[in-house]
Formats: C-alpha cells, sequence, structure tokens
C-alpha cells in the first residue's frame, strides 16, 4: 500500500497553502463576523484551477487525482471552514452529479464554467422532514406530456451554494413514479424560490438557502440520469462527499492545533511559557495524535478511490473519526486559550464554531456507524 502524495501533489499543496494564507486568513473573521460569501476570492481560487481538480482537461478541468482535492480543502480549512465547504460542495456536490450521471450535452453546458470557477452548482437533497432519511423525500416530480417537461413541486433545506451570485444550477431530487429522480434546476427558473440565508452557528461565509419549488418546469432533457436511479445516485455522490469533509476536519483540527501550540509557546503563567506544563503539552500531543490519525484515515480512503477499490467503508471511517476528532480538537484548543478562547475574533472560537457541523452533515456521526456496523456484515437496520 502506498498512498504518498506526488511531487505534483505537493506542489499543489504549496500553492492553497499560499492561497489560504494571504487570501483568505487575514480576512476569514471579517467574512465571519459580516457573514459574508467572499465572492471575489472565491473567483481567485478558481483561478488557481482548484474547482477543476478532478475533471478531465476536456471540460476545462486539470485532470488530477481526488486525493489532490482533499489536499486542497484540508489547507483551506486550516484557515477557514467556510472557504473549504464552498470548494468541496461545489466540486462533489455541484459538478460531481453531472460528471458522474450526466449526459455529454449537460456536461458541455455547465461543467466548463463549474471547473474554471466561473459558477457553482448545489445539490438539494436535504429536505425539513427528510435529512439522514432521505429516501422519505416528498419532493415530487410529474412529466407533462403536452409539454415535454417536468413539473417539480417542494422544498429542500440547508442547501450550500443554491443562492451565490454564480449559481448556474442546482440538482433536486424529487419523487417519480420510477421512484425517486434527479434533475438538473438552473437558477433562476420561473418556480424556484430561494429562500433568505440561514442564521447559522458556524460556516457564517458560506452560502446555505432553503428552497421553495413551486410547479417549476424543465424540459425533459433536464432528468440527469435514468429515471428512479435518483436515490442510488445521490448514494454514490455521498461517499465522495464523506472523504471530502474528512479532509475539511482534518484541516480545521490542524488549524486548531497550528493555533494552540504557538499560543503554548507565547502564553505565559507560572513563572514561563504554559507549553511547559503537562497539562498543557499532553492536551497538544493528544491533539496532534488525532490529527495524524484523522489524516490517515482520510488518505486511506481517497488513495482507495483513486485505485478504483471499494471504499464505501473507509470514506465512512474516515468521517466519523474525523469529524469528532476536529470537535474535540477546537474544544481543546478553546480550553488551552481560556478565556481568551471564548472572545469572538480568536480563530479557535471560529473553529469550535464551525466544528460542530462535521458531525452532521454528509451523513450524521449515528448514520456513519450505521453504514460501517453494515459492511461488518451485522444486521442492524
Amino acid at each position: 500500500m502506498d498512498y504518498s502524495f506526488s511531487a505534483e501533489q505537493d506542489e499543489f499543496r504549496g500553492l492553497v497553502r499560499a492561497f489560504a494564507r494571504e487570501k483568505v486568513a487575514p480576512y476569514a473573521e471579517e467574512w465571519d463576523e459580516k457573514g459574508q460569501f467572499p465572492l471575489d476570492t472565491v473567483l481567485e481560487l478558481g483561478k488557481l484551477g482548484a474547482f477543476g481538480i478532478t475533471f478531465p482537461e476536456e471540460y476545462g478541468g486539470l485532470g488530477l487525482e481526488f486525493a489532490t482535492l482533499c489536499i486542497a480543502i484540508e489547507e483551506l480549512a486550516r484557515a477557514d471552514s467556510s472557504m473549504a465547504i464552498t470548494l468541496s460542495a461545489g466540486v462533489g456536490l455541484g459538478a460531481n452529479p453531472i460528471y458522474s450521471f450526466g449526459t455529454e450535452e449537460q456536461k458541455r453546458r455547465y461543467l466548463p464554467d463549474m471547473c474554471e470557477g466561473r459558477s457553482l452548482g448545489a445539490f438539494g437533497l436535504t429536505e425539513p422532514d427528510a435529512g439522514s432519511d432521505a429516501g422519505a423525500t416528498r419532493t415530487t416530480a410529474t412529466f407533462d406530456e403536452s409539454a415535454g417537461e417536468w413539473v417539480v413541486n417542494g422544498s429542500k433545506a440547508y442547501i450550500t451554494n443554491s443562492g451565490t451570485a454564480i449559481t448556474s444550477v442546482i440538482t433536486v431530487t424529487a419523487r417519480t413514479e420510477q421512484g425517486i429522480s434527479a434533475f438538473l434546476v438552473p437558477a433562476g427558473t420561473p418556480g424556484l424560490v430561494v429562500e433568505p440565508a440561514y442564521r447559522k452557528l458556524g460556516w457564517h461565509a458560506s452560502d446555505t438557502h432553503g428552497l421553495y419549488l413551486d410547479g417549476v418546469r424543465v424540459p425533459k432533457e433536464n432528468l440527469l440520469g435514468a429515471p428512479g436511479r435518483g436515490f442510488a445516485q445521490f448514494l454514490a455522490i455521498l461517499d465522495d462527499g464523506r472523504v471530502a469533509i474528512s479532509a475539511l476536519a482534518v484541516g480545521l483540527a490542524q488549524g486548531c492545533l497550528d493555533a494552540s501550540l504557538e499560543y503554548a509557546k507565547v502564553r505565559n503563567a507560572f513563572g514561563g511559557p504554559i507549553g511547559k506544563h503537562q497539562a498543557v503539552a499532553f492536551m497538544c500531543a493528544d491533539m496532534a495524535t488525532k490529527v495524524e490519525a484523522a489524516r490517515s484515515l482520510t488518505y486511506r480512503a481517497a488513495w482507495l478511490k483513486d485505485t478504483g477499490q471499494p471504499f464505501g467503508q473507509a470514506a465512512a471511517m474516515a468521517k466519523l473519526f474525523s469529524s469528532e476528532a476536529a470537535m474535540d480538537a477546537a474544544r481543546v484548543a478553546t480550553q488551552i486559550f481560556g478565556g481568551a478562547g471564548f472572545i469572538e475574533g480568536n480563530v479557535v472560537a471560529r473553529h469550535y464554531r464551525d466544528a460542530k457541523i462535521l458531525e452532521i452533515g454528509e451523513g450524521t456521526s449515528e448514520i456513519q456507524r450505521l453504514v460501517i456496523a453494515r459492511s461488518l456484515g451485522l444486521p442492524v437496520s
């Protein structure tokens, strides 16, 4: 087994790390405080090629490995989770369903702009009453034979990248006669209502909205994949997304470790830097160990995907461990900072708020344990 990084991947890591240090970190607190989606910075990230990492050059992508995308997400998350999830969702939930299941015409229409970061896609799966139980989708789509159009009615909740100025299309799952199907709904389609942005605990600079679909009509050509295959399609998409979220969690945890180490060396108490005391030093040691374990699980899952091997179990394990390690790292970092860590404007306070969603999004920790238990052959329901 060899999932070491290539020279090309190391070089790309350096590029993204420099971008995060110069273009993201200095402004992340301001974006967070204002709840501002940093459009100009997202467009700059697009020029770096980040949104096209995993897609073929014929669609404007870089044709690189999935692990390289994980590297980019990790490096961004060290500075700001909102920027990292914008990339993760833009690739994994926006462009990937079109690349994986779309017709050649659909790919040619949407992927070039997405790969170059000029537009974003969104994935309308979750509903107010259908989150972890996504099979309980209530949104419906009926086919109007006379017009040759699908008519979609329903609502979606917590949809990332669905209301930005560069959102181009939203993949929407809906119940049809054949089962759950997926449809491409272009932004601005009559009847598609993007509700006001949520006031969230974290990810303040990430774009997240509810959607309401009232008689939304799309041509029959906007069906994504085969009728009734939407459920299977989004399950496959979520495997990729779990590894990407795991990479984000690794980056956040590493950011907590970076801040903790720096603070432990300069904060003085009881006659010297607090890092000389075992209570603090051991916290940092445990944090570093969990970060490295999470990183290993993440890139092993990415390696399995890149080498064409089954990776569903590995993705669930990585996502479960990394997200909980990130939450723990944020808690411990805040403890190390003491009162300073409880003050907004401190990076560890933002990491603490941003960490919680990692145990929820792309499948809760409970769902990951269910997936893992089933993969072990247990008859769990």
